[in-house]
């Protein structure tokens, strides 16, 4: 990988849009060259849902990150994400020709373009499509089929669709703001590049990535992707909770759920009291830190048994050695990953983005709310990668073939002259 690739992820959430220029060094490590944030105002869960109040916000961030990191910016690679995502199992077979020629990436490449071929239901595309294990004559569980001899190759694939118009609508905001979008990525395989090791993947693991507007589930188990969820609650809905519960504005709620917010009630004591100031000239509020933690708490259970809801659905509850990673904002919440391990009974921890992060990296970003961004720059690093690897077997393939040519012609010609002097 050359140093001088450079990949910008653009995260646009429900609560924030993050922008962030990265590049890897020649340690493999990701050396971030400036981010830029700003607050998401016409995003809700997920979805845009102001075409031009995005498109400010967009330009906001990407305004900052080009700033810092001197780049200009025209391609981004962007999360997308919402409850209209589902995701499906599918089975897809291919008959080659003869036996003499091995599997090779052609043949991969046919499997993939067949299944961006289904039938969806009206309104919806297909986002994603994931090679899951590969069959050649019968011979299962095969992940990496090239190079194989066999007549039938055989792919279970997972399929991740979305809505058409949320796809446009994202497309539509990045070209206002001037730039062209490289890919679309579902957030969650995003931050699951961000904080999830070779290994965790492989014990099996359940990612939650809870936003502003909605919680995305990715669980994996043996290398491969399993199962997607996306559940349209996230800290907002928390926020407004505690602005109805309080009686309190909105940016007050906000405030004290990020300083004194506890997913855990039995963690604070009644006389714990926080004062928030009233409104022109009124007498300020005071609240309990151990009612607040009651209010958060109602809500955290109410995601945790949804979440736990698609681990079982999922088939893998059983097969989760690794247990659940936490990450995205919502992770910050004080006590979030003990709640969590005694509803479910899975092992819990929380999920820093600094896994493939270069030390150098501003300590902010190592926060959890910026796994997605962070993931989204790694995917278009994985894909620059792939496409040179992909171009660089073309290129040998093609000189091959030009030398087996050449080779054909001389052995012909000396086969010619020799019948002659005979």
């Amino acid at each position: 990988m050359k140093t001088s690739d450079v990949i910008v992820g653009l995260d646009i959430g429900t609560t924030k849009i993050a922008c962030i220029v990265g590049r890897k060094n020649e340690y493999g490590k990701i050396e971030i060259l400036g981010y830029g944030k700003s607050p998401s105002i016409g995003v809700s869960r997920g979805v845009v849902a102001n075409i031009e109040k995005t498109v400010q916000s967009i330009r906001r961030a990407v305004d900052e990150a080009s700033l810092k990191s001197t780049v200009n910016i025209d391609h981004v690679f962007v999360g997308i994400a919402g409850q209209h995502i589902k995701s499906h199992q599918h089975r897809g077979s291919l008959v080659r020709n003869t036996l003499d020629d091995e599997v090779d990436q052609k043949d991969i490449d046919t499997l993939i373009e067949d299944m961006h071929k289904l039938v969806m239901q009206p309104g919806e595309e297909i986002i994603h499509v994931i090679p899951q294990e590969y069959i050649v004559d019968k011979e299962q569980g095969i992940k990496d089929p090239i190079g194989m001899s066999g007549i039938s190759l055989e792919a279970n694939f997972h399929i991740i669709t979305g809505q058409i118009t949320a796809a446009k609508n994202i497309n539509k905001c990045v070209l206002k703001s001037g730039m062209n979008v490289e890919d679309l990525v579902l957030e969650p395989l995003a931050s699951a590049e961000a904080v999830l090791t070779e290994e965790e993947k492989e014990a099996g693991i359940a990612l939650v990535d809870i936003g502003g507007g909605t919680t995305d589930i990715a669980i994996f188990q043996d290398g491969i992707i399993r199962h997607t969820a996306v559940i349209p609650l996230g800290g907002n809905i928390i926020t407004e909770d505690i602005k109805e519960g309080c009686s309190i504005i909105k940016n007050q709620a906000e405030a004290l759920k990020v300083k004194f917010g506890s997913a855990l009630s039995s963690e604070n004591r009644e006389e714990e009291i926080v004062s928030i100031p009233g409104l022109r000239g009124r007498p300020p509020k005071e609240i309990t830190l151990k009612n607040l933690a009651n209010i958060i708490q109602a809500r955290i259970e109410e995601i945790v048994e949804h979440v736990f809801y698609e681990i079982k659905n999922s088939g893998y509850e059983k097969k989760l050695i690794g247990g659940i990673v936490l990450t995205g904002g919502g992770a910050q919440l004080n006590h979030i990953a003990q709640i969590f391990e005694f509803l479910t009974g899975l092992d819990t921890r929380i999920g820093y983005p600094n896994e493939h992060l270069a030390n150098n990296v501003p300590e902010e970003l190592s926060s959890p709310q910026y796994a997605t961004g962070i993931g989204l720059v790694i995917k278009g690093l994985q894909g620059a990668e792939n496409a040179r690897q992909i171009s660089d077997d073309v290129r040998n393939h093609t000189n091959k073939d030009k030398g087996s040519f050449f080779d054909n012609i001389f052995k012909k010609g000396k086969q010619f002259f020799d019948e002659d002097v005979d």
